[in-house]
C-alpha cells in the first residue's frame, strides 16, 4: 500500500510526495505534486505497474552508458570467458569511447548510425562492424529487459554488407607435402589426428586417454580447451577446460584403423595414463653453440637488399645483413652477454611460456606450423583450422552423407555442413566435362 506524504516549501506552500514500494519492498518516490489527489494518484499507478511486472525506476535510465556497461552489464552477464575478454577489448576500444557519456535513456537509433558511419570512416571492416553493432544489441536487449530504457536503438538499424569468404582448403598432395615438413613424430600424430577427425584446436589439444576407445576405434568428444588472460579465469590461470564442447554436447565418431594403431603406438611410447593429455607441451631451451667457429671459414650470408654481403658468426651479419643462422645468432648473443657483463645493459627477462601442458596456439603456430608450410612450399594462406575445413570437404568430396558429417563436426545446423560442399579446386570438373560435351556435341546432319 502506498501513500502521500506533505511537504511544506521555504515559501510556506504544501507539495506532496508519493511513495510505494517495489517488488523487493524498497521504498521508492513516484513523484511530487501540487495537490494530495495527485499523488495519491501517481503512488496507486506505481502499485499497478509493480503488480502487472511492468515497474522500473526511472533513474536507472539517466545513468551514463559506461556506468551501466561497468557496473551492471559486464559483472552480471553470463559469457564465456574467451568471449568476455573479446567484449571487454571491443567495448572500451570502440563502444565506450562513442556512447560512454551519454545517458541511457537519451541513446537514439540516430546515434547508432552516426556511430557505424564513424567506424566506417575509420577504417574498421565490416565483419568488425558486424560484431561491434551485435555486441552493443546485446547490452541494450540485457537493458530493455531490465527496464533500464524502453527503447531499443539499434533496431532498424543497417550495417555495411559483410561479404562472405570462401573456404581455404588444403588439397591431400599439399598436405602430403605438410606431414613430411613437420619436424618430429609427435606433431605429426597431432596434425594427423586433426585432419583425420576435424575436431577443433581446443577440443584436440584437451583429448586425454581416457577419451579413446582404441579397441573400437571411437573417440569421445566431452571437453574443450580456451587460452585466456589470466584476470579472466576463474583461478587466474592461462588454460581454461570447459567441461563441454562448442556445440555444448558430447559427441563420438571412429577414427581411421591407420590412425588408432599410431595412437596406440603413441601411448605407449610416451607411458601415458587415461588421465594424461595425449599432446602436451615441454618447454625446451634452445642449446647454445659450445665452440666458436671462425668466421672467416663460415662463408659469406646472403646479398642484402643493398648487394653487401658479410662473413657468418659476426655482429654485421646479424644486424647489416639480417642473417638468423646459428653462428650469427651466437654472435649476437655473446655480444650481448659481454656487455651485459660490462654493465652496459641491463638483462631482459626471459619469455617463458605460461602453460600447464596444453600446447599453447600461438607457440604451435609460429614455431610448428609457420616453419612447416614454409619448407613444404605452400604459398596459400592456410591456418590450423583449416584442416577441420579440409576434413569435411574431403568427406563430402568423397560421397560420405551429409547428415554423418554434420554430426561428426558437431555443426549445430546441417546448412553450415552444406558450405562444404564443392569447395576442392576441382570439384566443379565434373561440370566443366559436362558443358564441353553438350558444347562440342554436332547434329547428324553437320556429321
Amino acid at each position: 500500500m502506498g501513500w502521500t506524504r506533505e511537504r511544506v516549501n521555504s515559501r510556506g506552500r504544501s507539495r506532496y510526495t508519493a511513495y510505494y514500494r517495489d517488488i523487493r519492498g524498497r521504498t521508492q518516490v513516484a513523484g511530487t505534486f501540487p495537490t494530495e489527489k495527485a499523488a495519491n494518484k501517481a503512488w496507486q499507478a506505481a502499485e499497478v505497474r509493480v503488480s502487472e511486472g511492468r515497474q522500473g525506476d526511472p533513474r536507472r535510465g539517466r545513468q551514463r552508458f559506461e556506468t551501466y556497461v561497468n557496473d551492471e552489464w559486464l559483472p552480471n552477464h553470463v559469457m564465456e570467458a574467451t568471449t568476455r575478454e573479446g567484449y571487454t577489448g571491443q567495448i572500451r576500444k570502440h563502444i565506450t569511447p562513442w556512447f560512454g557519456p551519454m545517458r541511457m535513456n537519451e541513446i537514439m537509433p540516430a546515434n547508432v548510425r552516426e556511430w557505424i558511419t564513424h567506424l566506417q570512416r575509420e577504417g574498421e571492416s565490416p565483419a568488425n562492424i558486424r560484431t561491434l553493432k551485435a555486441i552493443l544489441s546485446g547490452i541494450f536487449t540485457t537493458a530493455l529487459n531490465d527496464q533500464v530504457t524502453f527503447l531499443h536503438p539499434c533496431k532498424g538499424v543497417k550495417i555495411p554488407t559483410v561479404p562472405k569468404k570462401p573456404f581455404t582448403i588444403i588439397t591431400p598432395e599439399q598436405f602430403d607435402n605438410l606431414y613430411t615438413a613437420l619436424p618430429n613424430a609427435d606433431t605429426r600424430m597431432l596434425i594427423e589426428m586433426s585432419i583425420d577427425s576435424g575436431m577443433r584446436w581446443g577440443e584436440l589439444t584437451e583429448l586425454r586417454v581416457g577419451d579413446l576407445d582404441l579397441a573400437n576405434g571411437i573417440v569421445t568428444v566431452s571437453r574443450a580447451v580456451v587460452q585466456v588472460s589470466p584476470k579472466y579465469h576463474p583461478e587466474g590461470r592461462r588454460f581454461l577446460v570447459k567441461q563441454y564442447p562448442k556445440d555444448r554436447e558430447f559427441r563420438r565418431f571412429k577414427l581411421s584403423a591407420d590412425v588408432v594403431t599410431r595412437l596406440a603406438n603413441h601411448i605407449k611410447t610416451h607411458d601415458l595414463g587415461d588421465d594424461d593429455l595425449l599432446f602436451t607441451y615441454e618447454p625446451k631451451q634452445k642449446p647454445h653453440l659450445s665452440v666458436v667457429e671462425n668466421p672467416d671459414e663460415l662463408g659469406l650470408t646472403e646479398p642484402n637488399e643493398k648487394g653487401h654481403t658479410y662473413r657468418h658468426g659476426t655482429m654485421s651479419a646479424y644486424n647489416a645483413g639480417k642473417c638468423r643462422c646459428d653462428h650469427c645468432r651466437a654472435a649476437s648473443a655473446r655480444y650481448r652477454a659481454q656487455r651485459r657483463a660490462q654493465g652496459k645493459d641491463s638483462p631482459r627477462r626471459p619469455r617463458l611460456v605460461d602453460t600447464d601442458g596444453h600446447i599453447p596456439r600461438n607457440w604451435f603456430h609460429n614455431q610448428v606450423w609457420e616453419p612447416a608450410l614454409k619448407k613444404a612450399k605452400i604459398d596459400t594462406k592456410v591456418h590450423l583450422k583449416d584442416l577441420r575445413h579440409a576434413h569435411a570437404s574431403w568427406l563430402l568430396a568423397g560421397g560420405a552423407d551429409l547428415q554423418v558429417v554434420k554430426e561428426r563436426l558437431g555443426h549445430g545446423s546441417i546448412r553450415t555442413t552444406e558450405n562444404y560442399l564443392h569447395t576442392l579446386p576441382d570439384a566443379d570438373t565434373t561440370a566443366l566435362d559436362a558443358l564441353a560435351r553438350i558444347r562440342n556435341r554436332r547434329p547428324a546432319s553437320a556429321k
